[in-house]
């Protein structure tokens, strides 16, 4: 009997030395078992940080073989060369007897006292249960602990699960939670640290409008010496924002100007595709009626009384065009010169190359007869600028309009446009300088690398206008924010997904929290250091931390957040570990 113990575990051990060594992130093991490596399991992640673990689990029903597999693996063991498909099916859990075996074959073989098994440094060990005994056991996992790069001791994890509800007599006590951790370590000295989060970004009321948002403002709390389960955070904790915004939310702010934004990308991804799908017409007058009209109101101006601000002529009406409003401040541009101006009105009303050529045509005519002359900014790189400042001298370069002419010059009043319209909210409200800014406002790249880098700028507003609207974050706050993202995205690609950090002082956003429940709240019980520290947590979670198991609940999983007195309904996880050292 011990002889074929031994067997099963060289073989297991044999098994995960292939697979910690191999650069798949999955393999099977006797038919029915997969094995895989990760480090970012979210409550695996919370314990074990951010190093890789093996997670076993039971073989999903569907799996296909590889095509084709090397003699080295067919060699070491015919199953491992198994590719896995999951064909939409979730993690699925072992019996915690199957578990307990795997975990002693792997701490057998982390001993060693062990003779007959070679020791070798592995990865943590951790397996998915089916949480059918009385505890409710949905992992159970195992960490060798090194000292002097010798195995002195492994320790045992446990993590038991249950179902959620409201009901705060059930819940574990601070008393009772530093005794289960009393109970297996015995000591006489211990940490106590709690963390809790809230979504503060739903928390902001929309009474009569539901909104499906990508979009997120968290805040993570973190202090030590908890009192009680559920408490409030104190305002010493430590505590950080993860913000991820998804550009174009209708609350955001900068909606107008996201939809400003979006008439420039489909300009741009018609250049590069040689195909556009024209967005709704936000004017009812045509393209070349409105352009008429800008002229003839230049015109107008030129002839009118001598001396008279032919500037502020041009920017009286349209001055409400460009505005950027952040919370209840309003922040408008008095000074859209004449590009600028016809932008806005053919973003609004174009529906065709035609269009634009045809627009751009009475445009150059009148530039060229001396019709106009119209202001533009000094710092203007666009095409139609460059000929409108030509004119001032009466040298005017012929521009055959023909091909993707007019739409890349559209292209480039919008690129200038936009441009300064972050600056004048950026620079303005003195969040940075143009130096910092170079990267987003160059035009000596390509035209396609220039939109990019304005899609980046406006995303970067759109993340300041949810800091300053919905959280009327201070000054100094949101300065030192926007350089890190400005910094953030010199390299780094456009990507939504991406969670913004910052430290803040709990005070900041105590009117948010202080009268709100958590998203997940936590309390951990530590004692010992390094290596042989060791930890008992208690974790509520509006969602399962787990993802294997079923909860039979009658509660809803979503709380509405407008019920005053409506109470959250938490799952309740407990990790447990234990110190066992070897002999």
């Amino acid at each position: 009997m011990t002889d074929n113990i031994i067997s099963e575990a060289k073989r297991f051990i044999h098994f995960l030395r292939f697979c910690q060594d191999d650069d798949k992130d999955s393999w099977a093991f006797q038919e029915n078992l997969k094995m895989s490596k990760h480090n970012d399991e979210p409550l695996l992640s919370i314990i074990e940080g951010n190093q890789p673990v093996f997670i076993c689990e039971k073989m999903p029903p569907e799996h296909e073989p590889e095509g084709t597999e090397s003699a080295e693996e067919t060699s070491l063991n015919e199953e491992v060369s198994v590719k896995l498909e999951h064909h939409g099916i979730g993690p699925l859990p072992l019996s915690i007897n199957k578990a307990r075996q795997l975990l002693s074959w792997y701490t057998m073989s982390q001993n060693p006292n062990m003779a007959q098994l070679e020791g070798h440094v592995l990865h943590p060990l951790w397996v998915r249960c089916d949480m059918s005994d009385p505890a409710g056991t949905s992992w159970l996992g195992a960490e060798t602990v090194y000292v002097g790069g010798k195995a002195t001791a492994v320790k045992l994890y446990t993590v038991c699960c249950k179902g959620a509800t409201a009901d705060e007599t059930s819940f574990m006590t601070m008393d009772q939670l530093k005794q289960e951790h009393q109970n297996r370590h015995h000591s006489s000295a211990v940490v106590i640290k709690g963390w809790a989060e809230y979504n503060l970004f739903c928390l902001v009321k929309e009474e009569s409008l539901v909104i499906d948002s990508q979009s997120s403002v968290t805040a993570t709390f973190r202090w030590t010496n908890v009192e009680k389960i559920l408490e409030t955070p104190p305002l010493s904790s430590v505590v950080t924002l993860q913000i991820k915004v998804t550009v174009g939310d209708i609350r955001s702010p900068m909606f107008q100007k996201f939809r400003e934004l979006e008439f420039l990308l489909t300009l741009a991804e018609g250049l590069r595709t040689g195909e556009i799908e024209w967005l709704d017409l936000l004017e009812t007058r045509s393209t070349v009626d409105l352009t008429r009209e800008l002229i003839e109101g230049l015109e107008n101006v030129a002839n009118a009384v001598p001396g008279q601000n032919l500037k502020g002529s041009e920017n009286q009406k349209s001055k409400t065009d460009s505005v950027l409003g952040f919370s209840s401040m309003l922040m408008e541009r008095g000074d859209l010169d004449f590009t600028e101006q016809l932008w806005e009105k053919m973003r609004k009303s174009v529906t065709s190359y035609q269009d634009i050529t045809d627009s751009l045509k009475l445009v150059i005519k009148a530039v060229r007869f001396g019709q106009i002359k119209p202001w533009v900014h000094r710092d203007s790189s666009s095409s139609l600028s460059r000929l409108i400042v030509q004119s001032y001298q009466q040298q005017v370069d012929a521009v055959p309009l023909t091909g993707l002419t007019p739409a890349i010059m559209l292209l480039e009043l919008g690129l200038d446009k936009m441009r300064k319209d972050y600056i004048n909210y950026l620079v303005g409200k003195e969040l940075t300088t143009l130096n910092h800014l170079s990267y987003y406002l160059s035009s000596e790249v390509d035209l396609q690398e220039q939109v990019v880098r304005l899609k980046k700028l406006h995303h970067l507003l759109e993340i300041l206008g949810t800091c300053s609207s919905f959280l009327s974050l201070p000054h100094e706050r949101l300065f030192f924010f926007t350089q890190s993202c400005l910094q953030y995205y010199k390299t780094a690609p456009y990507n939504e997904e991406h969670v913004f950090e910052m430290q803040i002082k709990p005070a900041v956003i105590s009117h948010f929290y202080h009268m709100e429940q958590p998203t997940s709240w936590a309390v951990e019980v530590s004692s010992g250091q390094g290596s042989r520290e060791v930890k008992t947590s208690w974790h509520l979670s509006d969602k399962p931390l787990v993802d294997h198991v079923t909860f039979d609940s009658g509660l809803p999983l979503e709380v509405s957040l407008s019920a005053e007195n409506e109470k959250t309904a938490y799952f309740r996880t407990l990790v447990c570990c234990s110190l066992v050292n070897f002999i």
